[in-house]
């Protein structure tokens, strides 16, 4: 792997990182004594670290990212040609990659009108709350502002996105927040908030209404909610839960929003998730999978009704979406993710992520049958959680501490598998799991195996 990096030296490469990088999500005391991770290459599936060992990435990128698996040199060399021809030109004009890319992505979102570019999910999903209060000024004289999303639910890690988050503790020690933002249940059956019940989904989705009745419909501008809760305990929705949340909006005059930043772009066999579930939104957004980190981009989609509410007035200079984004303008994301949804099509990744899908949930629940420590498994297509509990009666979770060393354990396997982290107090038991589109039976075995010798040693 030297060919990989710009030293010989990698001794040289960990002291600098260790004096100098700040890593996202990361305590950084133990690297007075240990080193911190580095990695410096990969291909397919796998990526090895500075020591050489090669490690099975069921994360793909270790946050849900790398839908297509690296080593992708169809994208890199897209990516390079497109810079030697404009790297960047501020988006209030346009570029040739982000016009193709915007009808190929549309093509696949019907009813979805236009793209609005930016770097991240977390910008994405800014631009879409300021959309509403806009919007709430323009039409309803401020008053409809404010705006639901669910508990166990993410939507990034700025001040206004925390402000929508329903993970409490992605969010302590940022407040005060953005206010407007009100939380309504979360929709997950093992954890029911109101005991066993028939249609779950449904009074789930009706207790949504009840905090719309609670607010007043007049003062809801939008619901923010991701198609399949990510972080939150991998979270699919139950039965009729979809159908009526839209009932409800479309009753009360509220937008729909849907966040696609971990789901989008394949992840759980159809190009966006909300495509599974039969809602019809207003506004999409998404990040991680649409260039597979090969280059940042992030997309705020709308209706073509939302679009015409900010082009009413052209002698109102407060009219349009006075808006912009720098690097929404760079054109090495459109460029990396129209090869990147070239790939998705041309190897039938939706088709093999479906197939992956039913085998990884038949040797999850195998492995359920063998470790009494796994209270539920749950997920579609390429994203599966495992929810690790003490007793399967009560439900009592296991302490966070022992599903990070599955985790642990795991990686020292060389399978690097997540765990949901800084969540939910007494609730990060849940192990996560995300591989490339491009994973096969081979690949999901060795996983599984990983994480079954993983809970042997750890629940012994």
């Amino acid at each position: 792997m030297d060919s990989l990096i710009f030293t010989n030296d990698i001794d040289e490469v960990i002291e600098n990182d260790r004096a100098h990088i700040w890593h996202h999500l990361t305590q950084h005391k133990p690297f007075e004594t240990v080193d911190p991770r580095i990695i410096v290459g990969g291909k397919g599936l796998r990526v090895w670290d500075a020591r050489g060992k090669e490690h099975v990435d069921a994360l793909s990128g270790g946050v849900w990212t790398v839908n297509v698996g690296y080593g992708r040199e169809r994208i890199a060399n897209a990516i390079r040609d497109q810079l030697i021809k404009l790297n960047y030109f501020a988006h209030s004009a346009g570029s040739i990659p982000g016009s193709v890319f915007a009808r190929q992505l549309i093509e696949r979102m019907p009813g979805m009108s236009r793209v609005y570019f930016q770097n991240s999910g977390s910008e994405a999903n800014e631009k879409a709350f300021k959309m509403v209060r806009q919007i709430a000024h323009k039409r309803h004289g401020g008053r409809k502002y404010k705006i639901l999303f669910r508990e166990r639910d993410y939507h990034g890690t700025t001040i206004t996105a925390l402000s929508a988050c329903g993970q409490p503790q992605r969010a302590v020690q940022y407040g005060p927040f953005t206010p407007g933002f009100v939380e309504v249940p979360h929709c997950l059956e093992y954890r029911s908030q109101w005991g066993p019940c028939e249609d779950y989904g449904v009074r789930a989705a009706r207790a949504i209404e009840d905090v719309i009745l609670r607010e007043g419909p007049d003062t809801i501008g939008a619901i923010c909610l991701e198609p399949m809760t990510a972080g939150g305990g991998v979270i699919p929705p139950p039965e009729g839960y979809w159908e009526t949340v839209q009932d409800i909006c479309r009753k009360h005059d509220i937008l729909i929003h849907i966040d696609e930043v971990v789901c989008g772009l394949g992840r759980i066999g159809s190009w966006f998730g909300y495509q599974q579930f039969g809602v019809k939104p207003d506004m999409v957004t998404m990040a991680k999978g649409v260039a597979s980190g090969y280059a940042a981009i992030a997309c705020l989609v709308t209706t073509e009704d939302v679009f015409q509410m900010f082009k009413t007035d052209p002698d109102d200079p407060l009219d349009y979406f006075r808006d912009i984004s720098t690097f929404g303008g760079c054109t090495a994301g459109p460029a990396a993710a129209i090869e990147n949804m070239a790939i998705v099509e041309d190897e039938d990744l939706l088709a093999n992520t479906l197939a992956m899908g039913d085998y990884l949930d038949e040797r999850l629940r195998a492995l359920q049958d063998c470790h009494v420590v796994i209270g539920d498994v749950r997920g579609r297509g390429l994203f599966y959680g495992l929810e690790l509990v003490s007793d399967r009666e009560s439900r009592e979770p296991v302490p966070e501490s022992q599903a990070q060393a599955v985790v642990a354990d795991c990686m020292n396997q060389g399978v690097i598998i997540g765990v949901t982290n800084r969540s939910l107090p007494g609730f990060n038991n849940t192990l996560c799991l995300s591989p490339a589109l491009i994973a096969n039976r081979d690949d999901l075995d060795q996983i599984v195996d990983a994480m079954d010798a993983a809970l042997g040693r750890v629940f012994r």
